[in-house]
């Protein structure tokens, strides 16, 4: 799996209809409509993900790696 920094993994979802509901410090807080679930995507400049989370924001989000 390729690193992906949250900048990129924020854009990913945007693209994939999640909208940005709230900022609280360094976190991203996205949610989509018709939905309950939330992801929380730490944002800290251009630091990749580790990939243990960035799988399972793929997982939730119903993403595979090629929509990165």
């Amino acid at each position: 799996m390729k690193a992906v920094s949250g900048k990129d993994f924020a854009k990913a979802l945007e693209r994939h209809g999640w909208s940005l509901l709230r900022v609280k410090g360094s976190h991203h807080i996205y949610g989509k409509a018709g939905s309950e679930v939330r992801i929380s995507v730490p944002i800290h400049g251009n630091q990749a993900l580790k990939t243990g989370l960035l799988r399972h924001f793929m997982k939730v989000a119903s993403l595979a790696e090629s929509d990165l």
